[in-house]
């Protein structure tokens, strides 16, 4: 799900409840190098189906606790 620009170099914030391709734009890496920690169970993460959902909250909790924090 693209998120649409704000204005000069400000994209809107990344929703709630994020896909793969959300999380994988939201930590800057790749989708696949994502798929591959997900599937290890070292991201948290929900699958729903076939497809798998993240809650921001839980990333970024997951992220200071790794010590990875994402400024912003």
């Amino acid at each position: 799900m693209a998120r649409t620009p704000l204005g000069p170099g400000r994209a809107a914030p990344p929703p709630e409840v994020m896909t793969i391709s959300d999380l994988a734009e939201y930590l800057q890496v790749s989708k696949s190098s994502l798929y591959k920690l997900v599937q290890q169970g070292k991201v948290p993460g929900q699958k729903v189906g076939k497809h798998w959902r993240f809650s921001r909250t839980s990333i970024n909790k997951w992220l200071d606790v790794s010590g990875m924090q994402k400024s912003g």
